[in-house]
């Protein structure tokens, strides 16, 4: 899919917008996988799921934009309770869609696709559409790179992360 100017323009507005908002810049203070924060992997979701979903047609962009930002929106640090840790990967999608609801009134669409971006760990929501299959995949690509990449290396290299996620289009 070949995005118009028009287009390409409204997704990074869509982008900096969500990059930009307080409450989602509370994510940085949410750990992810190790010496991660919730900020930096959501964002790298969504550069990563905005890549994937140019190469299908009919796809909503926007959809696919908002859910990926807005998929770990849980805003607490799972590891410091017992009962958190416990069911953590199989409800946190749907404490995030339900704060995403609340905070910026997401369409149903994009709430289909957090409650699903877990697939199959979270069997009870199978992603049924393109954009939640897109989030999904894309997702697991990214957590599995952050396992991957050791936290020693991801502090050094943070600031070269946020350059990063700091526009949409690596034009």
């Amino acid at each position: 899919m070949k995005l118009t100017k028009e287009e390409k323009e409204r997704l990074e507005a869509i982008y900096q917008e969500f990059l930009n908002d307080e409450r989602i810049k509370r994510m940085k203070e949410v750990p992810m996988h190790f010496g991660s924060n919730c900020y930096l992997h959501s964002f790298k979701v969504a550069k990563k799921a905005i890549k994937h979903a140019l190469h299908f047609k009919k796809v909503n962009l926007e959809t696919v934009l908002v859910s990926a930002i807005l998929h770990d929106y849980y805003l607490y640090d799972w590891r410091k309770d017992k009962k958190l840790k416990k069911h953590h990967g199989t409800r946190h999608p749907v404490i995030a869609s339900e704060q995403a609801l609340r905070d910026f009134g997401i369409s149903p669409e994009v709430q289909r696709s957090i409650r699903s971006h877990m697939w199959p760990i979270g069997f009870t929501h199978f992603p049924n559409n393109k954009e939640a299959l897109i989030l999904s995949y894309s997702d697991k690509d990214i957590a599995v790179k952050e396992f991957l990449t050791s936290s020693k290396h991801k502090k050094k290299k943070e600031q070269k992360y946020y350059d990063y996620i700091s526009t949409l289009f690596d034009d």
